[in-house]
């Protein structure tokens, strides 16, 4: 039996085992409807099963019937900011970002007022929402939820992690693409400063970093900064190949395409060459 034909299986005996599951529950509904917060539990796992099987159809379906079934209960905020959760999460990642707005505001309220660790959760749904509506050209919405998402991380795990780090890098990104370079420069110094006392100097989400920051001087016509930042992110992927070998490929790619705009052809010629002998290796 292959790896693929064996991890169907497994995915498809975890769908039929949370059915039998829902099938349990529906029955105990039907003699005691004080039960039925177990019905929304069990549909929770089978959407889970559901969507790890790639069943995304199937998967979005059981969200919704365990939302619709705990409409009128008096359920624990955290039951139903987990459903919420999950449906908002699988329209967004199936291309469906308009559609997952509401689900993200009702969880992150949900996991909000359950507090705690729940507003760790909360931040990350914000990091989650703001993505969202970058990509939606909304840039003062995404804004806002990176800051709140920012604030809320800094007060939970203070400033050096490295989840601070990311939405320092998303609020750099958002910058650049609302066409503030000199912001989005700021922020990638501070998401790379965390990241290097943090990771260490020559972890791959460092060289990350200084591609974006690279990005960054040269929007802002500091093209001998950029070169700078484009060689040192280079440099800690060659030292880690094969494993970051799309990486380097890809940001080698963004150096040459940067020096062909300023007129450097000998030395993106010069890069060229360096990549294909590099990668040839691996």
């Amino acid at each position: 039996m292959s790896e693929n034909t064996s991890l169907a299986a497994t995915a498809e005996s975890a769908i039929q085992a949370a059915r039998k599951a829902v099938e349990v529950q529906r029955a105990a509904v039907k003699e005691f409807p004080g039960k039925a917060p177990g019905l929304v539990r069990a549909l929770q796992a089978l959407g889970d099963a559901q969507r790890d099987a790639e069943d995304i159809a199937g998967a979005e379906a059981t969200y919704r019937e365990a939302l619709e079934a705990g409409k009128n209960l008096e359920l624990s905020a955290d039951v139903m900011a987990n459903v919420r959760t999950n449906l908002a999460t699988l329209l967004d990642f199936s291309g469906r970002e308009a559609e997952s707005l509401p689900y993200y505001e009702e969880a992150i309220e949900n996991h909000e007022a359950l507090g705690g660790e729940n507003a760790e959760v909360a931040a990350q749904l914000r990091n989650n929402l703001a993505m969202t509506y970058k990509c939606m050209d909304k840039f003062a919405l995404a804004e806002q939820h990176y800051l709140r998402a920012l604030e809320t991380l800094e007060n939970k795990r203070g400033r050096k992690s490295e989840s601070v780090a990311c939405v320092f890098n998303n609020l750099g990104s958002l910058y650049y693409a609302a066409g503030f370079p000199d912001q989005a420069k700021e922020m990638f110094e501070d998401g790379l400063q965390i990241r290097t006392e943090v990771l260490g100097e020559q972890h791959r989400d460092v060289a990350q970093s200084l591609c974006n920051l690279a990005t960054a001087c040269h929007e802002l016509k500091d093209n001998a900064g950029a070169q700078q930042y484009f060689e040192k992110s280079l440099t800690i992927l060659e030292a880690q190949l094969p494993q970051e070998a799309r990486s380097y490929e890809a940001i080698g790619t963004d150096y040459i395409a940067m020096l062909e705009i300023i007129g450097e052809e000998g030395k993106a010629g010069a890069l060229k060459k360096r990549l294909e002998k590099v990668l040839a290796k691996v």
